[in-house]
């Protein structure tokens, strides 16, 4: 979609509970348990003693002394804690390989999906090992709402006064940023004899995953070097969904005989607000898509989910239902969102409990962040262990799951919406890093840089916003001083002397997609042997991207958000302001774009597929070769930087120019030379090591690249 506008700067902006009722806890917690396995060993086989206590979690980064407003009212309810136990090891490994054969075409028990009650009978901790948990809750006062059907997470509600007597730990209001928030002030402690099997709460705070919606930043506007000041906004090529489907080869699967459109089936965005229904109708009617037969329905599944109207999220709901819809326009879209509680993010409550019913979406897509020390030390702690047992439940349900894996860069723990350059290091997005589902990168567009807009792009729209011609060169979505484009562009030869330069520093910024190694998970088995990939026995992220800007190479996405009173404008898209005000970036986008891609597939297939990545990287095997034979006549002709001229039989896109690293300060990760101010992220303190610079096959910038999505869905087994 072309704009052009005379001098607009950017304006910034800035459950079924299934199983158990409460009701039926409250006279004998344990009587009518059926979570769990009947048959496995119990691993509780000491006396439950209050005396003997072990810690099990942490406490939030920012719930310090410095911050700390005092303890909360004894009275202080705090609805629906999960609690989180955990299988044996001989469990978890037995659960492995039972998903790799469900995920392994020429296994015999390929896509043989199980079924919620089904992994808490095999593989769930033992039934009298739950009993005796919810037993000991009990006897201090804690309201047990629900075990759900693996019998890994257990619903609890208390008073602030309950907890502490059962836990050892405080709840205290802290004061960050401006805001009031509430955090366990100590590490909550159990007996030493429920130690096998608890791992802890999955929160205890209300610090919530963040919305990866990236609006541009007030008065930002794209690169010029000969322009007054060095910015240009006069053009703008920003992406609507007939552009998408021509950029990525979505649009001869709409021409097929039997057009492939996602028809039949079900796209599920995970959220805690709810939208206007009429801003996704809106979008589907200005763009050419209600004249297919996709449908969308807001849900709010369960008794304990609680509908949280409409709140500050609400721009990354509507733009998740409507790129989903967007991608596969006869398919069914859901949102499903519950309100947060005190201590319970709504989006994780929402997929809890849908995959607690009998008949689970095909598809998640999930477009929120939080870094992995934020959500516990490893993989056996609390929350790592709730999203990782939640997506891992999904994928043996045949549910493909879709996660952003962020907008900080490498630097996944700084705040991408306020942080100048990275302090804390590099980091991964914990709700994207576990081996059960697939982390969607973003890039950017390399015409700007490359004095092409014409060759790429027309200057007139199409009667659905079509102005893309072709597929179009990609870089790593970077907007800092750091990002190997950038500097080039103004001629320097480091990010370095860009950031520490009158002009780079305008660009100290931390917002990119992004791309580094979990500390968490070990590297599963389908990433292994990958061209392009480290040996480096992490989970590595993203697995995939798409464009992704906010407007930074005078490319951003379109989308509709009207709701006044969350910040919203009116989705008149002939009135430039208002298509400025409606576009925007992020990995946001790009979960609901390949979760409606997945909707293709799924159509094609004749049914949900499950964990996606597995076949994803298969597919890239078959492409680029392995790491031990690469194909090198393959990674040639697939390179993204050949841009229409890339072969036209490329499943994926590699994306080799450009990087994602961004400026830092200090002493994590961080090369600083010459007693410069900033440094650039860097994997040593000592010599620059670029974190990360794309290159050929799979990288820590866009993974195996973007997509041909009728080669994609055509070649899927």
């Amino acid at each position: 979609m072309n704009l052009r506008c005379a001098r607009i700067a950017f304006t910034g902006m800035a459950f079924a509970m299934a199983g158990l009722s409460s009701a039926a806890f409250s006279a004998n917690p344990s009587e009518s348990i059926t979570s769990g396995s009947a048959t496995s060993a119990p691993r509780i086989v000491e006396a439950v003693d209050d005396t003997r206590l072990v810690a099990v979690g942490g406490t939030p980064r920012a719930a310090v002394a410095k911050n700390d407003l005092g303890a909360v009212e004894e009275s202080f309810r705090l609805d629906h804690m999960y609690l989180q136990l955990k299988r044996s090891a001989a469990q978890e490994k037995a659960l492995e390989l039972a998903l790799q054969d469900i995920e392994d075409p020429k296994s015999a028990n390929y896509h043989k999906w199980l079924t919620a009650e089904q992994l808490g009978e095999k593989y769930g901790p033992a039934r009298q090992d739950i009993e005796r948990v919810v037993d000991w809750l009990g006897s201090h006062g804690l309201q047990v709402n629900t075990v759900f059907k693996t019998g890994l997470t257990i619903d609890v509600s208390a008073t602030a006064a309950q907890l502490r007597a059962a836990f050892r730990t405080e709840m205290h209001r802290y004061a960050v940023n401006g805001a009031t928030h509430i955090a366990n002030s100590s590490p909550p402690e159990i007996p030493a004899a429920l130690s096998p099997v608890v791992a802890g709460f999955v929160s205890l705070s209300d610090f919530m995953p963040k919305s990866q919606l990236s609006k541009p930043k007030s008065n930002f506007s794209f690169p010029c070097k000969d322009c007054p000041g060095g910015f240009d906004n006069t053009e703008q090529y920003d992406l609507a969904p007939a552009d998408f489907a021509t950029i990525y080869n979505i649009a001869p699967l709409y021409a097929e005989k039997k057009p492939v459109t996602g028809k039949g089936i079900t796209v599920v965005v995970l959220e805690d607000t709810d939208v206007l229904s009429g801003d996704v109708a809106t979008f589907r009617k200005a763009f050419g898509l209600s004249s297919y037969s996709g449908t969308f329905a807001q849900i709010h599944p369960g008794k304990g989910c609680s509908d949280p109207g409409r709140n500050a999220d609400e721009g990354e709901a509507a733009l998740d239902a409507e790129w989903a819809g967007a991608a596969a326009p006869d398919a069914h879209v859901e949102l499903a969102s519950c309100a947060d509680t005190a201590t319970s993010f709504g989006a994780f409550m929402a997929a809890q409990n849908l995959l607690d019913t009998a008949a689970p979406p095909h598809i998640m897509s999930l477009s929120y962040g939080e870094c992995e020390a934020e959500n516990g030390p490893g993989f056996a702690n609390e929350g790592n262990a709730f999203v990782n047992a939640l997506w891992q439940q999904a994928a043996a349900e045949g549910v493909s799951v879709f996660v952003s894996a962020g907008d900080g860069a490498a630097a996944g723990c700084d705040d991408f919406d306020t942080a100048f350059y990275a302090v804390d290091g590099i980091a991964a997005n914990a709700l994207a890093s576990t081996p059960y589902d697939t982390a969607t990168g973003g890039t950017d567009y390399l015409d700007t840089d490359e004095n092409a807009n014409a060759t790429y792009w027309s200057k007139s729209n199409s009667a659905t916003g079509k102005s893309a011609k072709s597929y179009i060169p990609e870089t790593p979505w970077d907007d800092s001083c750091a990002s190997d484009v950038l500097f080039e562009y103004y001629g320097y030869k480091t990010g370095v002397s860009f950031c520490n330069s009158t002009t780079g520093s305008a660009f100290l910024d931390t917002v990119g997609g992004s791309g580094a190694p979990s500390f968490v998970f070990s590297k599963p088995y389908w990433q292994q042997n990958t061209y392009g990939m480290p040996s480096d026995g992490k989970r590595d992220l993203p697995d995939v991207s798409l464009f992704a800007s906010n407007g930074f190479w005078n490319h951003a996405i379109i989308f509709c958000m009207s709701d006044a009173s969350e910040g919203g404008s009116p989705c008149n898209y002939k009135v430039p302001v208002d298509v400025f005000d409606n576009s925007a970036g992020g990995t946001s986008f790009t979960a609901p774009m390949f979760a409606g891609i997945q909707a293709l597939i799924d159509q094609k297939a004749g049914g949900p597929q499950g964990n996606a990545a597995p076949i994803l990287y298969d597919l890239a095997k078959s492409e680029y070769g392995t790491a031990t034979a690469p194909n090198a006549a393959n990674v040639t002709a697939c390179n993204s930087n050949k841009g229409s001229e890339t072969a036209s039989t490329c499943i994926f896109h590699d994306v080799t120019r450009g990087s994602n690293d961004v400026p830092c300060y200090g002493t994590v990760d961080c090369y600083v030379p010459n007693k410069e101010e900033y440094g650039v992220l860097s994997t040593s303190d000592s010599s620059l090591a670029e974190a990360y610079a794309a290159h050929s096959g799979w990288d820590f910038t866009t993974g195996l690249g973007t997509v041909n999505v009728t080669n994609l869905v055509n070649r899927w087994p």
